[in-house]
Order: C-alpha cells, then structure tokens, then sequence
C-alpha cells in the first residue's frame, strides 16, 4: 500500500455572498474531487489546538502526526532547518519578510501593504536581503537569504520570549501595536527601522516602483523559536517518505522528521507553480520505492491573504485537474494500490486575510476499499455533517495509516 498527503493550504473558507453564499471549495468545479467523495470517508479534525496561533507550523505538525503542545517551538527554525541552517542551543531563528509599507516619514505611524512586498522574485530579493546583511550583519545576528519575500534571522543569544506578529496577519493596519516587543525589541525594532532608511532608495526598488510594483522597503521581523527535537517519522510508522512543496517551512518539518525533501522545477507556492510537475514528482517517488508523500500546495492560502477570491477557486480548479487527476490516473496506471487523504492545514477566510483555527474537512480514499456512500462533493460542510471528527488532529494520520486510534 502506498500513502499520499495532499494538503491544499487555506483551502478551508467561509460562505462567500460574491460566491453565491457558497465557500470557494464548494463554489470551485472540481469533478475528480467530487468523484472521489462518493467513494472516500469525510471528516474534520483540529489541526491547531485550543490558545495556540493558527499558523501553517502548527498545523503541518499536526497533519504530519507531531502534537504541536509537545513539538512546536516556533516558525522560524522549520524553514532553517530546510535551509541548511544548523542551530546551535543558543541559537534562536527569526522570520525575516521583505514587506511593503506606506511611506509616512515616522517608521511606527506606517500601515502594512503588502506582506510579500508583490510576491518579489527570488533573484531581486536576494540582492536587498545582502545589502541589509552587509550594513545590519553582526557576530551574533546572522541574515539567510531565502525564497521570495521569505528570510531567516539567526541571533546567537537572542530571546525566544519576545512577542511578534505576523505580517499577513496585518494587511491594511497600523503596524504600531504590532512592532516587537519583549526583551530583544530595541534590538529587533532597531533593525525593522534601519532596513526601511536602507531599502527605501535602493535601485531594485525603484525600479519596481517605476514598473507598478510593490517596493520591498522594509523588513519585518517574527516566528521567533529554537531548534525543535523531533521524532523520527520513520520510527514512529515505518514508511520511508518525501515531501514535495516550495514553502521552507513544510521542507523543514520533513527534514526535521527524517522525510526526504524534494524539489520540483518550477515550485513557487504561488497560483504560477508547477503543479503538474509535482504531481508527477510524487508518483515517481512512489514508483522508486517510497512508501509515503506529503504534497504541500500553498497557492489558495496566498490568495486568500491577498483577499483575492477569484484566484483561490481557479487555484483549487487547477489543483483538482493538474494534481489530484493527474495522481489518481497515474496511480491506476501502474496498478499501485494507495490511501490518499485531502485536506487543508487550517482555514484561511477570504474575509479575515489571515488564518483561522476552525477543525478542517478532511477526505480519505482507498483505492482498494471503496465507500459507494452518499457523498456528491468534499467541503466543509458535508465533512462536518459525516460527524467523524478528531479533537487532537495529530491523531488524524494515525487513523489514515490504519493504526489504532
């Protein structure tokens, strides 16, 4: 039996009155989904637990069978960990955003544009992120160049007791109350500010400002935490497994589980990704001897930040046609036996920008054992109405596994 994890970050939405009172999953036409529920158990679980922040860290966790109360320390040393980045003991890691502000001249009365600073391109965000490293650089503040807007911070000694917010939490606010604060907020402030003298006039950026694109003129600092312990996902299920996604994060969980990362040309987390290119990944990996993938696809998550409602359903529409046609097809193909199980991480409400710790629908098909039930169509409401529900979502792979729950 070989297992497939596609998780369709954010896909999970309220009703929308532009989409007919439907939520863009249900509004989305995704016939091979919906052929598939009819044969497959529908559910939903709680990916983030009670008092924790819905981020995609907690729930990845949770997806991938890690009790993020017991794991999770933080974002930011995930997506080192996918970087290669080895943090020592005193170490804690820092998000680093290249964001978009307004331009009032008194850095803590600017408002948050743009979390990814118009999703910037690798190539011209690497060249701000190394002249910010140049001038801000010190023996114990280290700066990583990351993918696109996304960078990492490691600070030798720093404080992982501070209280940071995420940029795309704050699309549209002030961002005063939300500066850092805490023991090392004069030291990450101090940074935030300088950024913005240095980034505001650079050469990159005025040249996206003449083509209409977002400038990167500042950095913003947060998912502060240290290196986290965790258990072998081998040990723990013996299946040897890869993971397949652009997002440093989800890589660094792998990674930090003993999963093996594998990179896809062409992979931008973006509606623009390739995602044939990843469903083909996927079965390869299958068809080498891997018993196990996690396919991570983060494109309806972006949109939904960007409050774009229209590109989340054509998001789900290609996912649907390029990823989950594409796998079932290719599976039958090679006359592989396989479970596969749909969901999303958590919400992510078209109408809050941001994400949201509601328990998410979840799909589970067994090409060997078929439901013939009742269901027309996977989305949120019918999941809930199955009454299949886990409290702790970590326990959710086990079930899919067939182990005792």
């Amino acid at each position: 039996m070989k297992y497939i994890i596609i998780v369709i970050d954010g896909m999970a939405d309220y009703r929308i009155s532009k989409l007919g009172r439907k939520t863009p999953l249900q509004f989305a036409k995704t016939p091979t989904l919906d052929s598939i529920a009819r044969d497959s158990e529908m559910g939903t679980a709680r990916t983030v637990p009670e008092g924790m922040a819905p981020g995609s860290d907690v729930a990845n966790l949770s997806v991938l069978g890690y009790d993020p109360q017991k794991y999770h320390t933080g974002r930011a040393p995930l997506e080192a960990a996918s970087m290669g980045i080895n943090l020592l003991e005193k170490d804690v890691a820092f998000r680093c955003n290249l964001v978009t502000l307004s331009e009032e001249d008194n850095y803590i009365d600017r408002t948050m544009i743009d979390y990814s600073a118009g999703e910037i391109p690798t190539d011209k965000s690497r060249i701000l992120i190394r002249d910010v490293k140049n001038k801000l650089q010190t023996k114990d503040i280290r700066f990583y160049p990351g993918v696109s807007y996304r960078h990492i911070i490691v600070w030798s000694g720093g404080s992982d007791r501070n209280i940071l917010t995420p940029p795309h939490d704050i699309t549209g606010k002030k961002i005063a109350e939300f500066l850092p604060k805490g023991p090392g907020e004069n030291v990450l402030l101090g940074m935030m500010i300088k950024s913005s003298s240095m980034l505001e006039g650079h050469i990159i950026n005025k040249k996206r400002e003449k083509e209409g694109a977002r400038p990167a003129n500042s950095i913003w600092i947060w998912g502060e935490g240290k290196r986290p312990d965790l258990d072998s996902f081998y040990g723990k299920y013996r299946l040897r497994g890869s993971i397949i996604s652009a997002v440093d994060l989800i890589k660094g969980i792998g990674v930090l589980a003993g999963l093996e990362p594998v990179t896809v040309e062409g992979a931008t987390g973006t509606i623009d990704t390739n995602f044939s290119g990843k469903a083909d990944t996927a079965v390869n990996q299958l068809i080498a001897g891997k018993d196990f993938v996690f396919i991570h696809l983060e494109a309806a998550d972006e949109c939904s930040h960007q409050g774009d409602v229209e590109n989340k359903v054509k998001a789900i529409e290609i996912i649907d046609r390029e990823v989950i046609k594409a796998i079932k097809k290719d599976m039958e193909k090679e006359e592989l036996d396989y479970k596969m199980m749909i969901l999303p991480d958590h919400y992510t409400p078209i109408r809050k920008k941001t994400h949201s710790s509601e328990p998410v629908p979840f799909l589970i098909y067994d090409s060997t054992r078929l439901v013939n039930g009742k269901n027309k169509k996977f989305d949120e409401f019918r999941a809930m109405k199955t009454g299949l529900h886990f409290e702790k979502g970590y326990r959710l792979i086990d079930y899919f596994f067939g182990k005792e729950v």
